[in-house]
């Protein structure tokens, strides 16, 4: 069904007047693709010479316009997204209309804005033998028949041709495409399930196949990277007032292993109902959905479709609509938080210890299937690497992280709930700290207690400490308390000081570099990660595993051909 469009009421215009602002390219291909999606477009091309001011062509294969509709969408003021009787609703009423639109954009908003600012060329057919071909320049609209299939193709050129100024005000070449790179790339992965291709002065840059997000991810980055990943699906009643139906959120989209990390949060892409958007929040959500699996500075690649309720989310916040307003915020980034940190524990992935240390007592299962199952250890390397044959990969665990996080989990189920156990110190020792550590230990002492820690003030900037933890006989040593006080500086509301602590006890006891590991040792130790929780990372954030694939070997080697030659 072809869109109909309606003229707008001046209350209406009033409400959605900030979306026309055309302020660079990328500005036009996101109108363009919005207009294509709401088309029901399964297919979009996205041609773009130079920067972007020279010509931007955006074809789709959805359902067009009749003529009728093609001549009002080059209109002001005109709208495909409400209803005819919208223009005769009341202020609130219209208004309304528009925070509970599904759709993605004003198909003659942003047309009519890229008319004013450029030549455009639109050729569009609903189906019926003869197409239609409009061309607007200068303010002037010429009107022809066109044979095309049922589609709309957009054709701007000259952009900013009359605006000098805002033309100049634009990066180079090389800027501006980089812009609209990652625009496009947002909406391959917001929207798996559609074909987007992009082409820059005649080359394909990239373009994805509508299989779904494991395909999206590999259009837009790379098979290696989409071979590391895993797809999140999850629908969840958010805890507030209404009913279930009220309540819903989905989230779905595809989360990278944390071994495969960036400099830059940017790789988080949010969607909130299929639209991109930056959303500073929701992407924090995902981001401490990874938790201590990240190291560092190192931000996770991941691209998730937030869907909440429709009557909780208002698209008019932004003028170009980058971000939205969202009704229960707080509970919506916990569900997130939640989702993905849930399937990445659950996830068969790979990745770059009752409290025993021995590599023979087991871990109580945990409910999937065990990632390292299929492994088989066939060397070391520097006594501190187990190389492992997967198939076609080489993988490579680090014994030392491999069998910290081993140690963590066993701790982290021996103390459970309760405090920690203590052993005491006779006589006790003497630690030297700044006056401001001397008074954040007065400050926590009950913290200090519930970790293990008998701590007193003892001036001048000491602290008399008494006992220090001991779980399952694992004692830590007087300066464990400085490294404690540490973590307790460096937010200031602490996580979870008592999980830093025991991430410094799975520490000690753990296999150092250059410690021996017979064969039967290598087998038991990943047996043992294959039961952990979350076996991609150590307590501190460290991959366990690294992999290298056959691949990446024989590029190395500049082998083309086989691997039998």
């Amino acid at each position: 069904m072809a869109d109909q469009i309606t003229r707008l009421d001046e209350a209406t215009v009033a409400e959605i007047a900030a979306g026309e602002v055309i302020s660079r390219p990328a500005r036009v291909v996101c109108e363009l693709i919005d207009n294509a999606l709401d088309a029901g477009a399964s297919r979009i091309d996205i041609a773009v010479d130079g920067d972007g001011t020279d010509r931007i062509r955006v074809a789709d294969d959805g359902h067009g316009l009749s003529r009728a509709d093609a001549e009002l969408a080059v209109e002001r003021h005109t709208t495909s997204k409400l209803s005819a009787n919208a223009g005769s609703a009341a202020a609130g009423d219209a208004a309304g209309a528009l925070i509970s639109s599904s759709t993605l954009g004003f198909r003659g908003e942003a047309l009519a804005a890229i008319c004013d600012c450029a030549t455009v060329e639109l050729v569009t057919s609903d189906g019926d033998a003869v197409g239609t071909t409009l061309n607007v320049e200068d303010g002037g609209t010429t009107v022809s028949d066109a044979g095309r299939k049922q589609g709309t193709t957009v054709t701007v050129t000259d952009l900013f041709a009359d605006r000098p100024a805002r033309r100049e005000s634009l990066a180079g070449p090389a800027a501006e495409f980089s812009r609209i790179s990652d625009q496009v790339a947002d909406y391959a992965l917001a929207r798996p399930h559609v074909r987007f291709a992009l082409s820059h002065d005649g080359t394909t840059t990239f373009s994805t196949s509508g299989d779904g997000p494991r395909s999206a991810l590999l259009g837009v980055y790379d098979a290696d990277l989409a071979r590391q990943a895993t797809v999140l699906e999850q629908a969840t009643v958010l805890d507030t007032n209404g009913d279930d139906s009220d309540r819903q959120l989905d989230v779905q989209g595809i989360l990278a292993y944390p071994s495969v990390t960036r400099s830059s949060r940017e790789h988080v892409r949010i969607a909130v109902d299929g639209r991109p958007v930056d959303d500073s929040g929701l992407r924090r959500a995902v981001i401490d959905g990874y938790g201590s699996l990240l190291a560092g500075e190192a931000y996770p690649v991941a691209a998730l479709d937030v869907c909440p309720p429709a009557s909780g989310v208002d698209p008019n916040v932004h003028p170009a609509k980058q971000r939205v307003g969202l009704r229960d915020r707080d509970a919506i980034e916990a569900a997130v938080e939640t989702a993905v940190d849930s399937v990445l524990t659950t996830a068969d992935a790979r990745q770059t210890e009752a409290a025993a240390t021995d590599l023979t007592t087991a871990l109580d299962a945990v409910d999937r299937s065990d990632p390292f199952a299929d492994l088989r250890v066939i060397g070391r390397f520097r006594k501190l690497y187990l190389l492992c044959e997967d198939g076609d990969e080489l993988l490579v665990v680090d014994q030392h992280a491999a069998h910290e996080r081993v140690n963590y989990e066993r701790l982290q189920a021996a103390v459970s709930d309760e405090s920690i156990p203590q052993a005491t110190l006779e006589p006790p020792e003497s630690v030297s700290v700044s006056p401001a550590a001397a008074a954040l230990a007065d400050a926590h002492a009950d913290l200090l207690d519930s970790l293990g820690f008998a701590v007193e003030d003892f001036g001048g900037g000491t602290l008399r400490v008494a006992a220090v933890p001991a779980p399952l006989g694992r004692t830590a040593d007087a300066d464990a308390l400085r490294a404690t006080m540490d973590s307790i500086t460096a937010a200031a509301q602490p996580d979870d000081p008592r999980d830093a602590l025991l991430a410094e006890l799975a520490c000690h006891p753990s296999l150092k570099a250059g410690e021996e590991l017979s064969a039967d040792d290598a087998e038991q130790l990943l047996a043992r990660l294959g039961e952990c929780e979350q076996p991609f990372a150590c307590p501190h954030g460290r991959p366990t595993v690294c992999r290298i694939d056959e691949a990446t070997l024989a590029a190395g080697f500049d082998r083309n051909t086989t691997r039998f030659e």
